[in-house]
């Protein structure tokens, strides 16, 4: 449902308003804007602070159309929608900022992320790839095989994962739910052993899984997912 909502709401909203001109916004002197613009600056902060997003949101939106060219606002907008979970809308804005910055790390984030909660996953994967290429960000690598494999892009999720394999930091961790609800951290590397794991087992190829899970045991032996999609490669 969120995802047809989504599309449904792209479909709409095709031509991104952020990226027209100054000329197509009634001009103001410049002290009576920059006024305005420290009266809103001000009732934004205050919402903060005072946890209410709503008019929090609804100063970015002033602020926004007296300041087209400034893309801090409606970084802050998407920003603001996806604390609040608004998903949709905050892939939305993101994704307006994004036609007009693309190396926007910021909004890369919050589209990928937000693109992902609607479950719109191949969206989601461009952003996630595009993180990865600006930031070397092997979390960022580690969601993109994810997707590709949830997608059945197997070639591409192997190839992301080797990638990962070889570039994982000792230090780079994953979270993961048990079966009894609680969060076990792992290392990169292992993470992406099991993954590739579950990418030949989805493929038929039980050997080669085989050998990625127990791989993956090996760097982390109480890796209980593994384990799991190790007695289903037997």
């Amino acid at each position: 449902m969120k995802r047809v909502l989504f599309m449904l709401l792209l479909a709409l909203c095709a031509s991104p308003i952020i990226a027209q001109t100054a000329d197509s916004i009634p001009r103001l002197d410049q002290k009576t804007k920059k006024v305005l613009n420290t009266q809103d600056q001000a009732s934004y902060q205050l919402a903060l602070r005072y946890a209410d997003p709503l008019v929090a949101r609804t100063k970015l939106y002033e602020l926004m159309v007296r300041n087209p060219e400034d893309m801090r606002y409606p970084e802050l907008l998407a920003g603001l929608y996806f604390e609040n979970n608004l998903y949709t809308s905050a892939a939305l804005v993101a994704m307006d900022v994004l036609s007009v910055n693309d190396k926007s790390v910021g909004a890369l984030e919050i589209a990928a992320y937000a693109l992902e909660q609607v479950g719109a996953l191949d969206r989601a994967l461009p952003h996630f790839e595009s993180l990865y290429l600006l930031t070397g960000d092997n979390f960022s690598l580690y969601k993109s095989a994810f997707i590709q494999y949830s997608i059945k892009r197997y070639d591409e999720a192997l190839n992301s994962t080797n990638m990962l394999i070889k570039n994982a930091k000792a230090d780079d961790k994953i979270g993961f739910n048990n079966s009894d609800g609680d969060t076990q951290e792992v290392s990169m590397k292992a993470a992406a052993l099991n993954l590739k794991g579950m990418i030949y087992l989805d493929q038929g190829s039980k050997p080669e899984a085989k050998t990625a899970f127990e791989e993956a045991i090996q760097l982390d032996p109480t890796y209980e997912l593994a384990k799991e999609n190790l007695k289903k490669a037997q």
